[in-house]
């Protein structure tokens, strides 16, 4: 991720927007070439330093007019951030300067060239000094500043899997900037809204949700120009809430940011991603190999009556949120959500129980395990236990009662 200081926008006053720098194919289809130059340097330079590396980043973009310092930096930081560097965290460095420039110290100072007013040769010393601690002077050249970031040196190279995805990931970095300074931001999501909730729960996202006219969601997020304390650290989960956002499908943004005084706007939606791409990858439709079973056993079309659907409700109650895995909707207007579990761990079955009983007015079918029937015999829902599989007959007898 970016910092602050390496954020380049294009600023539209003038319509209240701001537009991330991004980097495309049709304009900027040079940076391909200069992005696999960029990765080889990394990758052929475990043992150098990381202002070596920066350097060498530098000149690859020595005849390149359109490239603006920062985004050079843009890079580097993203470079180290796939990086392991030695960072000398016994304090080597610390006790081997001591010991070099007690050393040092009687001969000073040291010219390249003696004579008779300078009498201490640098070559001389150093070997000297070398002899007197047991090793060679390249290697106490080495490690004498390993503890200052600039002269950490390459240990590994983790590294994108090519070009295309640093420059793609350097683009979502520029945007996750722009959100430090968000006071809000919405979301409108449909398909992958379950999807999307869970990453903002996981990112720690104060957020509320109203449903729309069109069958989805509305997701407003407090941004972190709103809150009071911590800012930085809940702009970051903020940040790393949209890789997540945009490895999901049919959804929209817009966030509402405040720089010093002036109030900008920064909206994203799927038709406006080019060069955005997500390195996380695209949720899985199902959430277990039983929900996903059950949906290809019942197929498309209604079944007396019945059509099944995926997800297709949210329930909320103050800071509760919860999905059920399918809705089924009867032809005469009946609707009953159901919820399959079949994972079990003591905390996630006293969190789903917890979140049961915070929709006790709901029509909810709840399709147990058998080995942990007993665990749900106090919530309120009809339970229809199964064995290894989801029988479509059986969920079918208990819609059938549902409407009796």
């Amino acid at each position: 991720m970016l910092t602050r200081d390496l954020a380049l926008a294009e600023f539209d006053f003038r319509h209240g927007r701001l537009v991330p720098d991004r980097l495309s194919r049709g304009r900027h289809g040079q940076y391909l070439d200069y992005a696999e130059r960029m990765l080889t340097i990394y990758r052929h330079g475990v043992g150098r330093t990381r202002s070596d590396l920066h350097r060498s980043i530098e000149a690859v973009f020595e005849a390149e007019d359109d490239c603006p310092a920062r985004r050079i930096r843009g890079f580097c930081k993203l470079l180290d951030d796939v990086s392991q560097y030695d960072q000398d965290r016994r304090g080597a460095a610390a006790q081997l300067r001591f010991e070099v420039f007690r050393a040092a110290a009687r001969f000073h100072p040291l010219v390249a060239e003696p004579d008779r007013l300078f009498e201490s040769s640098e070559t001389k010393v150093k070997e000297t000094i070398a002899t007197r601690l047991g090793r060679p002077w390249a290697d106490i050249d080495r490690d004498l500043f390993a503890d200052i970031i600039d002269f950490q040196r390459l240990e590994a190279f983790d590294g994108f899997v090519d070009g295309a995805a640093l420059l793609a990931r350097y683009n979502v970095a520029q945007v996750q900037v722009a959100l430090f300074d968000a006071e809000s931001l919405t979301v409108w999501a449909r398909q992958d809204f379950k999807e999307i909730l869970r990453y903002a729960k996981l990112a720690g996202l104060m957020h509320t949700i109203a449903s729309t006219p069109d069958g989805g969601y509305r997701i407003r997020f407090d941004g972190p120009a709103s809150v009071l304390r911590e800012t930085r650290r809940y702009g970051v989960a903020m940040a790393r809430f949209l890789p997540a956002l945009i490895a999901c499908r049919d959804w929209r943004m817009h966030a509402k940011l405040r720089l010093g005084r002036a109030s900008l706007r920064l909206h994203l939606d799927l038709t406006d991603t080019d060069g955005l791409h997500s390195h996380r990858p695209a949720p899985d439709e199902f959430d277990s190999d039983v929900e996903r079973r059950f949906a290809e056993k019942w197929g498309a079309e209604p079944r007396d009556g019945w059509s099944l659907i995926r997800e297709g409700e949210v329930l909320w109650k103050n800071q509760t949120v919860f999905v059920p895995d399918f809705v089924f909707q009867h032809a005469g207007g009946r609707r009953v959500l159901m919820e399959i579990i079949g994972f079990w761990t003591p905390e996630y079955l006293q969190a789903k129980r917890a979140t049961l009983r915070e929709f006790p007015d709901e029509r909810l079918l709840l399709a147990v395990a058998a080995p942990i029937q007993a665990e749900f015999q106090d919530v309120p829902a009809d339970v229809l236990v199964y064995k290894k599989s989801l029988l479509v007959s059986a969920v079918l007898e208990h819609l059938e009662r549902t409407r009796e």
